[in-house]
């Protein structure tokens, strides 16, 4: 599969498979640690040393990853991307779309997040 960026996604997300993206500098998040909110909560909180009073709502991350973001540009690569928030109701993933792209849309540095999935051999 070869990168399935084709312009379908906007702009600070990408989709691809099979090789791993080039993503200089980029906080990694295994995605079987991000199949529920929790986790994925956790797993962020981790890799980006946010605030251990961090609450587990979509308007606490959001303003957690603002306040990184007022230090300078993120990419954020999730390795196994299929394992997002998968035992989570559908709207769930949809949040997570919504809030990353209103942080990448309104922060004062660039957001861009990689969706990466290796498909089964």
């Amino acid at each position: 599969m070869a990168d399935e960026d084709d312009g379908r996604w906007p702009d600070w997300l990408t989709v691809c498979g099979d090789d791993a993206p080039h993503a200089r500098g980029a906080v990694v998040l295994d995605g079987a640690a991000t199949r529920t909110r929790p986790g994925l909560f956790a797993a962020m909180a981790e890799a980006l040393a946010l605030p251990a009073h961090l609450g587990n709502t979509w308007d606490a991350l959001a303003d957690a990853l603002r306040d990184r973001l007022d230090a300078g540009p993120l990419t954020l690569l999730v390795g196994d991307a299929g394992q997002l928030l998968v035992d989570e109701p559908a709207g769930q993933y949809a949040l997570l779309l919504t809030v990353l792209g209103d942080l990448a849309t309104t922060a004062p540095h660039p957001l861009r997040v990689v969706l990466h999935e290796v498909p089964p051999a």
